[in-house]
């Protein structure tokens, strides 16, 4: 049995979501994600989280000017 690139880009699909998920869990226990991405080796997971946290700061922004009365 062969696996053909499908099966690679259903593999990465899943693993870069448990990775984006591993980020946001520690975002919600208030962990400095900046601090967490530093931290890591080079390689898929610092490639994640790199753009996770890009990600979590814009949202996080945005809830925060939602919030801001006479917004």
């Amino acid at each position: 049995m062969t696996l053909g690139p499908q099966w690679l880009q259903r593999f990465n699909f899943i693993e870069r979501a448990r990775l984006e998920r591993e980020l946001w869990d520690a975002f919600e226990r208030g962990e400095p994600i900046e601090q967490l991405v530093e931290q890591c080796q080079p390689g898929f997971r610092k490639e994640v989280w790199s753009t996770t946290a890009v990600r979590i700061r814009k949202i996080e922004s945005m809830m925060r000017d939602q919030q801001r009365p006479g917004s």
